[in-house]
Formats: C-alpha cells, structure tokens, sequence
C-alpha cells in the first residue's frame, strides 16, 4: 500500500493510477490523515469492473449514458467590420 499526500496526487496522478492497475494501492492522505483509498476496479476478466458500475449505478452515484451526442448550436461568428464584444454582448442578451 502506498501513501501519497494531496499535492502529490494532484503532481503525479497519471503515474499513481498506473500503479493502481498494476494491482497497488494508494491511500490519499490530507495532512498525515488518510482521507480516500484507490483500489483498482477491474479484474482480469473484467466481471469485477462489470459489477463494480452496476452497484455504482444502482446507488445512484452514476448514470449510464444514452450514447448519443448533444447537438451544439453554431459558434457565433462576427460579421466583417463587427466587434467580438458585440458579438459576445448580442449573445448574452439573447440568451444563447
């Protein structure tokens, strides 16, 4: 098990979690206390992370998503001679 201070998480995260997928632990400390511990969520098989997101998800801490996009309406594009600042006012008004 491996202790790692808040900063030092925030510094090296993408290195912890590799060490977590290797099988380690970290326990996430916030001034010598410890706060939060990852665990890795998948066996080898995958079932664990299959039964890891159904708790997740039917103690409503995430959704599943529909897999579809969100439609964004079109960027606003000032016109030859207009200003940005116009333009971003126009928008606010507008309720865009």
């Amino acid at each position: 098990m491996k202790l790692s201070s808040v900063s030092q998480t925030k510094n090296q995260l993408s290195a912890l979690l590799e060490q977590v997928r290797q099988g380690e632990t970290v326990v996430i400390t916030d001034h010598d206390r410890p706060v939060a511990k990852i665990t890795a969520m998948a066996s080898n098989d995958g079932v664990g992370l299959r039964g890891d997101i159904e708790w997740l998800e039917r103690n409503g801490i995430v959704r599943r998503g529909g897999g579809g996009f969100y439609a964004l309406k079109p960027p606003v594009v000032p016109t030859q001679g207009s200003s940005a600042l116009a333009a971003l006012l126009d928008e606010r008004q507008t309720g865009r």
